[in-house]
């Protein structure tokens, strides 16, 4: 069995400030680097042992590594000013004193770290190892890998381990890590591109290390000597594509005839659709290349295909009309996906697709494939979201719902507790299904369901009609995830054959729904597809101290909310008014009354923080399309905090979590609203007694919100501040049921002023 190398790195602490060659931030380290660093560290003097040279040799005619590292976000980025390279040629004359000369080569270098969690190795692991090599080149390997003393500039301090393992504990090791896997591309395609080592890059670097030692050189007669500044050899790398994504060829469902353009396909058909042009196509690839019969078995049909081959096999992606409530949701295009790791040809596959015709006994075309390059809706299923909706139903074969005997159903019906299990058994079966699609994005939500999440969708047990699938191991399910996901995504045992296939929200509605019975459903602009669009929430899972005040945890998360903002602007920009509430000049932001910023919410007896949009907050006066993009900068920038300082409230640990807004007390709709966080007034009213202060100041809060007057207002709480500014609790009673969140006060976007439904 082939052996792999595995090279182990860690870095000292979480920053790596190494660049590319287009002096663009790098990560992961490229293996060239990580080649480099072995050279260095091995090397005695100019000199590298002959035993290390022959084992880094042997190592530049593997294939390139895969790489596994943790996930990093770019840092603040700054200027550090120092002399470039004319130093020297500004020395050699000796007319300069060194001061005269720095100042004249002094220039700013950009410099931004790449920030990681310093706990999490990055793993280098080369297949291909031979299994008969001498082991003394391994040996001297893994000795070079002791002495790395550094990766990346010189301040990323590092040491690393080498092993030689056989490929399956390899590929463990990598799968296990826990970061992100990256591997190299067999073709073109964008992705990452990383040099690599290639044939004679030790050799190369050593020709540059002596050049570099040379570059300056004297020449011309004795009286005339010029000093000669020589460039030094460039190395030898060889680029390589990582992480590149796969050929993408879109067809059109046409008629046979002279009709119609499009002869979409009924959604519930989409499994006998996907598997009759599969088939079609395998076969016309059989007929032309009949060498490649195992291949096209393999890797397009999926015949004898192991759970290694599933990662290169070809993908059909079934694409429905969407993009409104009334479509009809039929299949009109296929897109065809051949992976970099395919060993197909990408362009035989598509000409396979190509003019693939369904006809039936007397020769009657059905259906056809054309090749298109409209590709509009296809992007609509590539797009990144956070909740996604199932099109097709998921295929779960051990979630299983147990059937009802139609002709015995009054004696046979199922209680709350069995459906619950089921429902249980699925949603374990969907985050399966994401391990296995190697979706690694934490989940913070899964609904599932029979019924279609769409309109004009197909519930579950209609698609198992000509699939191996029974009606009850499909399940229709909604996916919210912590983090942006990039589609196309299909999940399930279905997902070769169409069945899985998610869609993100869609974001062409965009206007606020209002019944005429005076009352609202949700509040500001409320998106029927994603009703947690504008809120980002976060469970409190340790850490805090017992009777916390919420306005030191709200102001520690609002302090960090404009931190990592901040990391991700350029340097010397100023934080959006969206996140600091405050203009360029410091004064607070405000257009008559209504407020344009996210509000920062401690919502301690639940346990939570949560950051939520001003749409959400006011009825009217905004439109999400006016913070859309400011919003998702923010959203953006907390992913992925886990750790808040909150003083003297304490270090918190965080996690991700979702609001269930039709439930929710602070979401819900509710005729009784009561203060979770003291009330405090706007303006002061001198005149008025404590009581008629607070209810004439919420009275005209209510009305800066769009809200209706309450019929009572009860003050159940009030007091003075060391400054005269009054607070309270109130409960308010309305009318009608109205929905939250409400949130209103002078410090509102600090944690006050919060009320919940009762």
């Amino acid at each position: 069995m082939p052996h792999a190398l595995l090279v182990t790195v860690r870095l000292h602490e979480g920053r790596y400030h190494g660049r590319d060659h287009r002096k663009a931030v790098e990560w992961p380290p490229a293996p060239a680097r990580l080649f480099q660093a072995l050279v260095a560290g091995a090397a005695r003097g100019a000199v590298v042992p002959a035993e290390t040279g022959a084992a880094l040799d042997r190592l530049e005619t593997l294939p390139p590594p895969v790489i596994a590292a943790p996930r990093g976000t770019p840092g603040q980025a700054f200027s550090n000013y120092v002399p470039n390279n004319d130093l020297d040629a500004e020395l050699s004359g000796g007319t300069r004193r060194y001061e005269e000369a720095v100042a004249l080569t002094r220039v700013g270098k950009r410099m931004q770290p790449i920030l990681f969690d310093a706990r999490m190795p990055i793993l280098y692991c080369w297949r291909g190892w031979p299994t008969g090599a001498d082991d003394e080149q391994a040996q001297a390997l893994c000795a070079a890998a002791h002495c790395l003393y550094q990766l990346g500039r010189g301040v990323d301090m590092a040491w690393a381990e080498a092993e030689i393992l056989d490929e399956e504990e390899a590929e463990r090791r990598l799968s296990v890590h826990g970061g992100i896997v990256h591997r190299p591309s067999n073709g073109g395609g964008a992705g990452l591109d990383l040099p690599c080592p290639g044939s004679g890059l030790r050799r190369s670097l050593e020709t540059r290390f002596e050049g570099m030692r040379t570059r300056f050189r004297a020449d011309g007669a004795e009286r005339k000597k010029v000093r000669l500044f020589v460039q030094p050899p460039k190395p030898r790398l060889a680029h390589v594509t990582y992480d590149a994504g796969p050929r993408r060829f879109v067809f059109e469902v046409c008629a046979g005839g002279p009709g119609d353009r499009f002869s979409g396909r009924s959604l519930h058909e989409t499994a006998r659709f996907v598997s009759a042009s599969r088939d079609l196509a395998a076969e016309r690839l059989r007929a032309a290349i009949p060498d490649l019969t195992e291949r096209v078995d393999r890797y397009l049909v999926g015949r004898n295909a192991d759970d290694e081959d599933k990662k290169s096999r070809v993908r059909l992606v079934p694409i429905p009309s969407i993009g409104h409530e009334h479509v009809d949701m039929a299949i009109r295009r296929l897109a065809v996906y051949v992976p970099q790791t395919c060993p197909l040809a990408p362009n035989d596959v598509a000409w396979a697709f190509s003019q693939v015709a369904a006809h039936d006994a007397d020769g009657v075309i059905h259906w056809e494939l054309q090749r298109v390059d409209d590709d509009r809706m296809v992007g609509r299923f590539e797009q990144n979201g956070r909740r996604w909706s199932s099109v097709t139903p998921l295929a779960l074969p051990t979630a299983r719902r147990r059937r009802i005997n139609p002709n015995r159903r009054a004696n046979d019906l199922k209680g709350g507790d069995e459906r619950a299990r089921e429902e249980a058994r699925a949603v374990a079966a969907v985050h399966h299904a994401l391990r296995h699609d190697e979706v690694r994005v934490p989940v913070v939500d899964v609904r599932v369901q029979r019924e279609p999440f769409d309109r004009n969708g197909a519930r579950a047990e209609d698609f198992a009609p000509g699939t191996r699938f029974s009606s009850g191991a499909l399940w229709h399910a909604a996916v919210t995830f912590a983090e942006p996901v990039a589609g196309p995504l299909l999940l399930g045992d279905g997902r070769f054959i169409g069945l899985g296939l998610m869609r993100p929200p869609l974001d062409h509605v965009e206007r606020p729904r209002e019944v005429r019975d005076g009352r609202f459903i949700g509040l500001g602009l409320m998106h029927p597809d994603d009703p947690m669009r504008g809120v980002l929430a976060f469970t409190i899972t340790g850490g805090l101290v017992g009777g916390a005040d919420p306005e030191i945890v709200a102001r520690a998360a609002r302090r960090a909310m404009m931190a990592r903002v901040q990391r991700t602007l350029p340097l010397g920009a100023t934080l959006p008014a969206y996140v600091s509430g405050h203009d360029p000049d410091g004064s607070p932001v405000g257009d008559g009354g209504a407020h344009r910023h996210v509000a920062v919410v401690a919502d301690l007896p639940r346990g939570r923080i949560l950051y939520i949009a001003p749409t959400r907050l006011q009825r009217g006066g905004l439109h999400w399309s006016e913070i859309a993009a400011n919003h998702r900068q923010a959203e953006r920038a907390l992913g992925g905090m886990d750790d808040l300082r909150a003083g003297a409230a304490g270090r918190l640990t965080l996690a991700p979590a979702v609001v269930d807004v039709e439930r929710d007390p602070l979401f819900a709709p509710a005729r009784i609203w009561e203060s979770v966080t003291p009330y405090r007034v706007t303006r002061h009213y001198r005149r008025l007694g404590n009581d008629d202060a607070l209810k004439a100041d919420l009275g005209s809060e209510l009305d800066r919100r769009g809200w209706p007057r309450p019929a009572v207002i009860d003050v159940l709480a009030a007091r003075h501040g060391p400054r005269g500014g009054l607070s309270g609790r109130v409960r308010l009673v309305f009318r009608t049921a109205q929905a939250g969140p409400l949130l209103m006060g002078r410090t509102a976007h600090k944690g006050g002023g919060l009320f919940a439904g009762r």
